[in-house]
């Protein structure tokens, strides 16, 4: 498949290596333009244009720049698109929204609604870059580490599980988007290694309004 990227963090780059890796084509792209991705190529193998480029070229498109940056994907060629909404929400970065603090919405029913004619779902938000290079979707035990995925489309996150194989980790459903908080930051699913059991467990031990303390989640 060819996929396209909004952005190119950390986590866009160890997610774009790891799906070459698996014979994906990928686009990188961010919001100051592809003079700033000069070094891109070398150091993952992806291609590098602009936004509108990225968003034209992916089959699949991966969604990861600051949420505070969210307006921005109204203007792309996405509709129809296998949109992956690895954003998140932190406040001290993308400034306080309130339908969020106060449990009205969630990160990806607001990018949905900017997007009502993609088809989104909620993917790789609750690894850290740092998980997603080569060798790192094996746990201690040997079992394969387990991911969350929340969306309306089931034939998208089907297509969106079938990634997440290829590159080497197990998928698991966690329902609609309204249930994608569940993973959100501060959840205990979130950037937690797990197998599919203790992901099960996690997403169902989530509470709406508790938080794990700031940081936890980060070695």
């Amino acid at each position: 498949m060819r996929i396209g990227s909004i952005g190119a963090g950390f986590l866009a780059r160890a997610f774009a290596r790891r799906a070459i890796a698996a014979g994906h084509q990928v686009m990188l792209s961010n919001a100051r333009g592809p003079k700033t991705l000069t070094s891109v190529p070398s150091g993952t193998g992806a291609t590098i244009g602009t936004a509108e480029d990225a968003a034209a070229f992916g089959d699949i498109v991966f969604l990861a720049l600051p949420f505070a940056a969210r307006d921005s994907l109204a203007d792309l060629p996405l509709a129809g698109k296998i949109v992956l909404d690895a954003n998140n929400y932190y406040p001290e970065r993308d400034g306080v929204v309130a339908d969020l603090d106060e449990q009205r919405t969630t990160t990806s029913g607001m990018i949905a609604a900017l997007l009502p004619q993609s088809r989104l779902v909620k993917a790789f938000n609750a690894i850290l870059a740092v998980d997603l290079e080569p060798g790192s979707s094996l746990l201690p035990s040997g079992a394969r580490r387990a991911l969350p995925i929340a969306g309306e489309d089931a034939a998208a996150k089907a297509v969106v599980a079938g990634l997440h194989a290829e590159i080497g980790f197990d998928a698991l459903d966690a329902g609609g988007l309204a249930e994608s908080w569940r993973f959100e930051r501060a959840k205990p699913a979130y950037c937690i290694p797990l197998d599919l059991d203790g992901m099960i467990a996690a997403l169902a031990a989530a509470k709406r309004d508790e938080a794990l303390p700031h940081g936890s989640w980060r070695p």
